[in-house]
């Protein structure tokens, strides 16, 4: 699917055909679309489809006028999928007079910018368009770094009584989701760093504060990525462990109930053996040994529970 875009005023507008200054996006289109895309376009078809691999990863490469830049996004499958949270790779075609994108799924690649970053943005300056692009793509993992620690938050209330080991595998889930992330970010700050060291976007001097705050922004989320995967590990080794004492508690337990209910087994035991045994002719003579056993029983359990051992 191919929508085109142009900035009026503040906002961002389709347009029918492509035109100086819009931006096409492409989001899953097949080898004709991509095929037919380029020759309208007219530009390299492999310019279009080197970030078609899942396993691309962030790279950027200028050839002539024309520059070519992916980078990895993060990507929310579904809270039920095996890795809630992935990247995908997004494919920047930077051309004098275009800016194209293709991606896998469709994606809001302005969501996570702010209202003053927003109000400056413009197709027609193409290559500050991708800086924001850049800059808001860099503020998307931190988003859903936050739902990942409020989802974390939910299971931790649960971990705490939890016997299973069903609660520290949706931690390893989300646990692997930050290892994407990890890995994301790190080949994204790896081309940004080529990006602006080669000075590739050959930006004016009024672009070098975004530049930096797309360099700063990306780096922030790398430092704060690793340190939920740090905090996510400890926690699954500690909840681990937390489980296992639970059960250890639920096994001292039963091993204690086992001990006060075996009491009036033993007493019945001795009263069943064919032996003349005391008070066995007295008229109350099963609802005192019934008591007796009752009474030991309780007497044994008050002792467990003093020592702390149910």
């Amino acid at each position: 699917m191919m929508t085109i875009y142009k900035t009026a005023g503040n906002e961002l507008e389709t347009i029918d055909r492509p035109s100086k200054g819009s931006w096409v996006n492409l989001v899953d289109p097949s080898a004709d679309e991509l095929r037919q895309t380029a020759q309208d376009l007219d530009i390299d078809p492999e310019m279009l489809r080197f970030s078609m691999g899942q396993e691309a990863i962030s790279s950027v490469k200028k050839v002539d006028d024309t520059l070519r830049i992916l980078i990895r996004i993060p990507y929310h499958q579904a809270a039920e999928a095996n890795v809630p949270y992935i990247t995908l790779p997004l494919g920047i075609v930077l051309t004098k007079d275009l800016v194209i994108t293709v991606c896998r799924e469709e994606v809001d690649l302005f969501q996570d910018l702010d209202d003053a970053h927003r109000e400056d943005l413009a197709t027609d300056k193409p290559r500050r368009f991708v800086l924001h692009m850049l800059l808001s793509n860099a503020n998307a993992y931190l988003r859903f770094l936050n739902d990942i620690y409020q989802s974390v938050d939910r299971l931790e209330e649960h971990l705490v009584g939890a016997l299973q080991n069903r609660e520290v595998l949706e931690l390893l889930r989300y646990q692997k989701s930050l290892v994407y992330f990890m890995t994301g970010l790190e080949f994204n700050g790896m081309m940004l760093d080529r990006l602006q060291r080669a000075e590739l976007l050959d930006l004016k001097p009024a672009d070098a504060d975004l530049v930096d705050d797309v360099v700063t922004e990306n780096l922030e989320a790398q430092k704060m990525v690793e340190n939920a995967s740090n905090i996510l590990s400890q926690m699954m080794a500690a909840f681990s462990s937390i489980i296992s004492n639970n059960l250890n508690v639920v096994m001292k337990f039963m091993a204690a109930i086992t001990v006060i209910l075996i009491i009036p087994q033993i007493v019945g035991a001795f009263y069943g053996m064919n032996v003349g045994l005391p008070i066995e002719n007295h008229s109350l003579a099963f609802l005192i040994i019934v008591g007796l056993s009752f009474l030991m029983a309780a007497v044994v359990a008050w002792i467990f529970r003093k020592k702390n051992w149910m």
